[in-house]
């Protein structure tokens, strides 16, 4: 089934029943299907023609999940764009992926000009705004190979610049039904989505279960901790997804002490690790609700899982989806006995088809039909992931490694440090010495800098103990809300 043919037929199923709300406005089953028809068929008839590339750049709402899924019924390729991310960033996505239409908020590009030689089409706010809700309804349904380019996934660029993972529609569908299987097996038309980080990125991932199986679908269109404590208790959402940085700050916030979510199923979260003081206290304050989804670009939202009643398993990424492979493999992609370190591999429907014009990258990420994620685990004997770094991440001193997100996880157990980056700093005697940047918890008492580094040297390791440690306001963090380790290292190493 074509993903516009599943948004009119679902339509067809709930008619007038709220499907999406944001800053106080609500559609319905019936006006997102007709809004998505009159966005896909004025696309079209802009001079945009099927598998174009198609830059979307809006704030978190209504219009860029009818964008989204208007793209989908008019067989255009959507290339998302992150108003978090700089016009260079924007305008090497747009040139990477050659694309010709770009849709964007005034308020975000402003008088900005984009340096992209293919784009042939842009429209504003203004044109949005009167082909969105108004207007004659023509059916937009162009028919695409399910095989054939669906959208665009840039990895973070976390080691160079990002890659464009092409996500076909097959692995649209795979995506949806990983969710429905295992992660929301129970949605119905009386549960309702929180929408709270950006539908750009992970967010988005819930709409689609949601709206096929009758939900209503709620956008913030901005967060705060206090506003998205308040927003969940009125809408009694029975499911929401924050990134680790957003749980800390909402456990962090005084209102969570009155918090009442008795509805509330699922807070799933993902991204990037969260530190197990953090876990922990979302528990208390949240319930036994924490979901954690393991995905990446190339394998959106769903490699493994972590269910809520699992969360005792400190540092498990949980178990394979039912419908993925994952294993763990050495250097000659031999797969390591049980409980070894090895890099993680996985396959299945939804992983991409490959990286844009990159064919020696595609190659060697994608070699032996399995997708090498760069990341570094360990699988116990229950099938338990523990996702130790990234393979791109690990200190080598001494001869021996150290995995960054281990030190991180002793530093953030300190009742004053919100956030931690280990990165490895040039030496010469050692190779590389382990060094550390903290940022601190408002409100609490802030230690000195011997005393986090020997709290963490009673708790550790000798060889993996911090040698030297900075204390910063903020860690730099990528659109998606993973702290950027590369940015510390270049910012902490000398000369």
């Amino acid at each position: 089934m074509q993903i516009g043919s599943l948004i009119r037929t679902t339509a067809r199923r709930y008619r007038d029943r709220p499907a999406l709300t944001c800053d106080g406005r609500t559609v319905s089953f019936t006006e997102f299907d007709q809004a998505t028809d009159r966005v896909g068929s004025a696309l079209l008839a802009s001079g945009l023609a099927p598998g174009d590339r198609v830059g979307v750049l809006l704030p978190n709402g209504l219009e860029g999940l009818v964008v989204y899924y208007g793209l989908a019924k008019s067989g255009l390729v959507r290339v998302p764009l992150n108003h978090r991310e700089t016009p260079d960033e924007w305008a090497y996505k747009l040139t990477d992926s050659g694309a010709r239409g770009l849709v964007a908020g005034d308020d975000l590009v402003g008088g900005t000009s984009l340096d992209a030689p293919d784009l042939a089409v842009v429209h504003g706010s203004d044109w949005l705004d009167r082909t969105c809700w108004s207007g004659p309804v023509e059916i937009c349904d162009v028919p695409r190979d399910v095989e054939a380019p669906y959208r665009f996934g840039y990895t973070g660029g976390t080691t160079g610049r990002p890659k464009g993972a092409v996500l076909t529609m097959r692995g649209e569908h795979a995506e949806l039904a990983h969710f429905l299987v295992d992660l929301l097996p129970d949605v119905g038309p009386d549960d309702v989505m929180l929408h709270a980080a950006p539908v750009i990125h992970a967010s988005g991932a819930f709409f689609l279960p949601h709206y096929v199986r009758g939900a209503h679908n709620v956008v913030m269109s901005r967060f705060t901790p206090s506003d998205y404590l308040e927003e969940l208790q009125r809408t009694r959402a029975t499911a929401t997804f924050l990134v680790p940085t957003m749980i800390a700050m909402t456990v962090d916030d005084p209102s969570v002490a009155d918090l009442s979510v008795p509805a509330l199923r699922r807070l799933c979260w993902g991204a990037s690790p969260i530190p197990p003081s953090v876990a922990e206290r979302a528990q208390q304050a949240f319930g036994r609700v924490l979901a954690q989804t393991y995905g990446q670009a190339e394998a959106p939202m769903a490699i493994t899982l972590l269910q809520p009643d699992e969360h005792d398993r400190v540092g498990s990424a949980g178990r394979a989806y039912t419908l993925v492979e994952v294993r763990v493999v050495d250097d000659e992609d031999r797969e390591v006995p049980t409980g070894e370190a090895g890099e993680v591999v996985t396959r299945g429907q939804h992983v991409m088809s490959g990286y844009w014009n990159r064919p020696e990258a595609t190659a060697e990420t994608l070699r032996g039909g399995w997708l090498h994620t760069g990341d570094i685990g360990r699988m116990d004997d229950e099938g338990f992931l523990y996702l130790v770094d990234r393979r791109n991440d690990v200190i080598i001193s001494g001869g021996s490694n150290v995995y960054p997100r281990e030190v991180e996880d002793v530093l953030t157990g300190h009742p004053a440090v919100r956030e931690a980056a280990v990165v490895g700093l040039p030496d010469e005697r050692w190779g590389e010495t382990v060094h550390a940047v903290v940022s601190l918890r408002p409100g609490v008492p802030a230690p000195t800098q011997e005393e986090l580094l020997a709290y963490a040297g009673q708790r550790i390791a000798g060889y993996k103990k911090p040698r030297s440690l900075a204390v910063w306001e903020d860690l730099p963090k990528s659109p998606a809300g993973k702290i950027l380790r590369r940015s510390v290292r270049d910012a902490e190493r000398p000369g």
